[in-house]
């Protein structure tokens, strides 16, 4: 793990009169507590990693995975011309078994050359301290390495994540966003795969809104909560009224769970990918796709998603022609 050393995390002394040996190196204890802390959660995340390697829930989880987006990247290329990072990824035939484990470093992308697919990540929660939020986020770094999707093309956000957690997260070369977009995340054209487990339903919502046209849905790949379960577990008026674009792709979805296993039952049950095959898409009635009115969910009781902060409108001038500007 070698983007992951911590090495790579230096305390620069400012300068000064010397200080004696005892000083300088209680300061040096001092301030090693970062480093210290940021080598110990990408120990640990490691461990995570090989563990998940070596489970039999990995390899039958990331095939299904590699199926849904296999089929979404192949469902506009020209036939005999398909994308050239699907042939290099060999998505249909996982590696060796020698290849895999020598590959089982979360220290970087095998990606080279250009990359057809980009990655966001919600909701991962503080993965320092919980192990479940760990093992989460070292599936998504497994999952951006066997995809050969580079890591600066993976965004993540929690509201919840601490500053060692940021720290953590640029170490290893994924990018931190730096505000809270409710989900309300576009494809700006691009496949992408956005991974959010056990996120709240409104976050899906959100999603689905800021994507709501053929073209933007057909370039998704959701891993999340099953949506399916979400029917069967909420009422349909409900479903209908507080998170309708849920409701309406219903019917045009493809899903796939991961498999049931007691190891990681808490980490990755009810957890389904998802993907909008075109055809499906488009059978859906034309006025459908003219109903975009931003979700607000004022009625929504329990409410599971952390809403951004309202932005407080700057103090108003005393002086209305006065301005912020300095003396010349």
């Amino acid at each position: 793990m070698a983007a992951a050393e911590p090495d790579a995390w230096r305390v620069v002394a400012p300068r000064g009169r010397p200080r004696s040996a005892a000083r300088r190196r209680r300061a040096a204890e001092a301030g090693g507590g970062a480093e210290a802390d940021c080598g110990a959660v990408l120990r640990r995340l490691r461990e995570a990693g090989n563990d998940l390697l070596v489970s039999d829930f990995w390899s039958s989880a990331v095939e299904p995975i590699i199926q849904c987006l296999t089929k979404q990247l192949q469902q506009k290329a020209p036939v005999g011309n398909l994308p050239e990072t699907l042939e290099s990824l060999c998505l249909h035939s996982p590696p060796a078994d020698s290849d895999r484990a020598a590959g089982c470093h979360l220290g970087g992308s095998l990606a080279s050359g250009a990359c057809l697919v980009q990655c966001v990540c919600y909701g991962l929660g503080n993965f320092a301290s919980c192990i479940t939020a760990r093992t989460q986020l070292a599936f998504l770094l497994l999952l951006l390495e066997r995809c050969q999707i580079p890591r600066h093309h993976c965004w993540v956000y929690d509201p919840l994540f601490s500053q060692l957690e940021t720290s953590v997260l640029s170490t290893l070369g994924v990018a931190v966003l730096s505000e809270n977009e409710e989900g309300k995340r576009s494809v700006r054209g691009e496949s992408t795969i956005f991974y959010m487990p056990h996120c709240g339903t409104a976050l899906y919502n959100n999603l689905l809104w800021s994507n709501w046209s053929v073209d933007a849905l057909s370039k998704m790949v959701v891993i999340g909560n099953s949506f399916t379960g979400l029917r069967e577990r909420m009422l349909t008026r409900v479903l209908q009224k507080s998170y309708p674009y849920v409701a309406k792709v219903l019917e045009a979805l493809e899903e796939l769970q991961l498999p049931h296993t007691p190891r990681y039952a808490d980490t990755f049950n009810d957890t389904s990918v998802h993907w909008f095959p075109m055809p499906r898409l488009e059978q859906l009635p034309g006025d459908l796709w003219a109903s975009r009115e931003e979700p607000d969910y004022q009625d929504c009781e329990d409410l599971e998603i952390i809403r951004k902060k309202p932005v407080r409108p700057a103090a108003a001038s005393p002086n209305p022609g006065a301005t912020t500007q300095g003396p010349c």
